[in-house]
């Protein structure tokens, strides 16, 4: 009696998994395609964007050089400071007035003031506002005409190349979203600023770059960071969207597969779509939000596409 029993289980066990499977599975081409999962459009927003790489640098660097040779002898600011237009950033003698004073030297405090007064020290003044992001040089050092003391940068942008065929979605204006490879977490929104009319060829890709102005420049950013854009080409929001793994394709037209209650298998619907991101589709038209939806586990199948042949087997040729 227990074997028998137990063989009724097993064979009722069968019969179960057997049904399930045949409820949720479609028969296509005499071949069997699972459904992964049952969804329903949802009622959300979505954003098309052009995804690019760029990198914080400036929007406008100034650097700061002394007026005549000669030595610094002392420097008021540290990177990362910010300076006002004006505002004193360290004093420098000139190469005559450091020659005298370091000679008063062997001849006493005397001698010493008496040059001091007599050549005064040559102030580095700030030309602009802005944060210190450079501080090249230290008190005692020589300076030359040509050297830079100190880099300012009025403000912090970042400079995104955007590949020439996207270019064209991209408008001045457009909302972005900027998140730093050094600070995931870190997010910016901003906008496009300017669209440089020259080009740039980076590995045989035609590039533009573009600029993009932060809302606001958080503490974190520094100058040549590396940063991920997303550029709002399109936006919508409270419209009906469907995961875009639920769409399958034939002959240019977007269906997907209605899980009806009465009928055994779901039947296939065709739907209007809208934009796009990289998870789910707005639906126009088709379905409404209380439309269960059969995902099939191979996405984007077609559905009239014939038997897949082996592309390692020889194929014969077509007579014509």
């Amino acid at each position: 009696m227990t074997n028998k029993r137990n063989t009724i289980v097993i064979i009722s066990t069968a019969v179960v998994v057997t049904l399930i499977i045949a409820v949720f599975a479609i028969k296509k081409n005499g071949k069997t395609v699972a459904i992964s999962r049952i969804v329903t459009p949802h009622m959300g927003t979505i954003n098309q964007s052009v995804s690019a790489t760029g990198t914080v640098l400036p929007y406008n660097r100034l650097e700061i050089k002394p007026q005549v040779n000669g030595r610094m002898e002392s420097v008021l600011a540290v990177e990362g400071q910010k300076v006002r237009k004006g505002q004193i950033l360290g004093w420098m003698s000139s190469t005559e007035r450091a020659a005298r004073i370091d000679a008063a030297r062997a001849q006493g405090a005397a001698s010493i003031k008496y040059w001091e007064d007599a050549y005064k020290p040559i102030a580095v003044i700030a030309p602009i506002n802005g944060t210190v992001i450079v501080r090249s040089i230290e008190p005692g050092q020589a300076v030359l005409t040509t050297t830079a003391i100190l880099v300012l940068s009025d403000r912090l942008i970042v400079k995104a190349d955007v590949d020439e065929t996207d270019i064209g979605r991209v408008k001045e204006g457009q909302r972005v979203t900027i998140s730093l490879d050094a600070y995931p977490d870190v997010n910016v929104s901003g906008r496009v600023d300017l669209i440089e009319y020259e080009s740039t060829t980076v590995n045989n890709v035609t590039m533009y770059k573009v600029n993009i102005i932060p809302d606001k420049v958080p503490e974190v950013f520094r100058s040549g960071m590396t940063a991920n854009v997303n550029i709002i080409e399109k936006a919508k929001e409270d419209i009906l969207l469907i995961p875009t793994d639920a769409i399958v394709s034939d002959k240019g037209k977007s269906y997907v597969w209605i899980a009806t209650k009465d009928s055994k298998e779901p039947e296939k619907k065709l739907i209007a779509t809208g934009i796009s991101d990289d998870q789910n589709t707005e639906v126009i038209s088709g379905i409404n939000a209380d439309t269960r939806i059969a995902v099939l586990a191979q996405s984007g199948v077609n559905l009239e596409a014939k038997k897949s042949t082996n592309p390692f087997m020889p194929q014969r040729k077509k007579m014509r």
